[in-house]
């Protein structure tokens, strides 16, 4: 899950400013734009014993759902359903989906060297325990690496589908509900391999207990 967060999760703030600017040209989007990394470094920051307390999985299932729920209210506060841009909502939605991303960030962090670390007995069943987690260790690091790698794609990409959708469109809304259901088929796929008591998570947490 890892690249979601950086693929999809803190790049929302390049999308902030962008919209903000476009849907909401009376209001200086820039002086506020600071606040999207600001929020979500410091939610990345402050949250990790959350998941250390309560499983990261089990955290990253019910940040799906927050972002689902912000996807949602950013679609309503651009008019999507109907009714007239609120800017109000606007703001507020994004500082839940910076908010989020980083707390979502910091639980992908923590399941995936619980993951590996849980599956080396089957990986390395002759190896001693300090060589299972020397190997854990190694491992986890070259996952995070690899999937970080990635997730900067997002830069890109993610300041990308918003004009795209704009100019196909005339607004945001066919980018968004793409995100919408992005978010929505990763809340599965957490639910599915990890986050459900016989996840494959779960059962090698069990058995490595």
């Amino acid at each position: 899950m890892q690249p979601i967060w950086d693929f999809l999760g803190h790049y929302w703030w390049a999308a902030f400013p962008l919209l903000g600017k476009t849907l909401f040209p009376e209001v200086n989007i820039l002086q506020i734009a600071f606040l999207g990394p600001l929020v979500g470094a410091a939610s990345r920051a402050m949250t990790g014993w959350v998941s250390d307390r309560w499983g990261g999985q089990n955290v990253t299932q019910v940040v799906f759902c927050a972002l689902i729920a912000g996807v949602l209210a950013v679609l309503y506060s651009v008019g999507a359903f109907g009714g007239e841009p609120v800017f109000g909502l606007f703001f507020a939605s994004f500082l839940w989906l910076f908010f989020w991303t980083g707390v979502g960030n910091a639980s992908t962090f923590q399941m995936i060297p619980a993951l590996v670390r849980a599956d080396m007995p089957r990986l390395l069943p002759r190896a001693t325990p300090a060589e299972r987690l020397k190997a854990s260790e190694l491992e986890s690091a070259a996952i995070v690496g690899f999937s970080s790698a990635i997730g900067a794609y997002g830069g890109f990409f993610i300041p990308l589908a918003f004009p795209n959708s704009m100019k196909a469109t005339g607004g945001p809304t066919t980018a968004l509900y793409i995100f919408l259901v992005f978010y929505i088929t990763c809340a599965v796929v957490n639910w599915v391999f990890y986050a459900r008591r016989r996840s494959i998570l779960n059962l090698a947490l069990n058995t490595a207990a």
